[in-house]
C-alpha cells in the first residue's frame, strides 16, 4: 500500500517557516519521497507498517496548520495519470518487494 502526507502550513513568519521545514526533513528522514513541496508519498508492506509511520508524523507535526494522510492501494497507485510539462507521463509501477527509499 502507499501512504501521501498533504500538507498546508503557514509560512507567514519565520518561526512558522523553520516549523515547515522542520517538518518536511522529518519526512525524508523517515524515508518519504517528495512529489511535491506539500505532497510526500511512500511504499509500505501493509497496515502496521502504515500505522508506525502515522504515529511518526504525529510526533513530528508542527504546531500550525493541516496535515492530511491517504492511504491507497498499488493498483490505485499504478493508475494514477500524471502530466509533466504539458506531457502525459508513463504510468508508475509499483516497487518491487525489497525496493529501498
Amino acid at each position: 500500500m502507499w501512504m501521501l502526507v498533504t500538507f498546508d502550513l503557514p509560512v507567514e513568519t519565520k518561526k512558522q517557516r523553520a516549523a515547515a521545514t522542520k517538518f518536511r526533513q522529518h519526512l525524508l528522514d523517515v524515508g518519504f519521497e517528495m512529489s511535491q513541496l506539500s505532497n510526500y508519498l511512500r511504499f509500505c508492506n501493509g497496515k502496521e507498517q502504515f500505522e508506525s509511520y502515522v504515529r511518526k508524523i504525529e510526533s513530528a507535526l508542527p504546531e500550525w496548520g493541516d496535515v492530511y494522510i491517504f492511504q491507497f492501494t498499488d493498483r490505485q497507485y499504478e493508475n494514477i495519470i500524471r502530466f509533466s510539462d504539458q506531457a502525459r507521463r508513463k504510468q508508475r509501477k509499483n516497487p518491487g518487494q525489497l525496493a529501498l527509499f
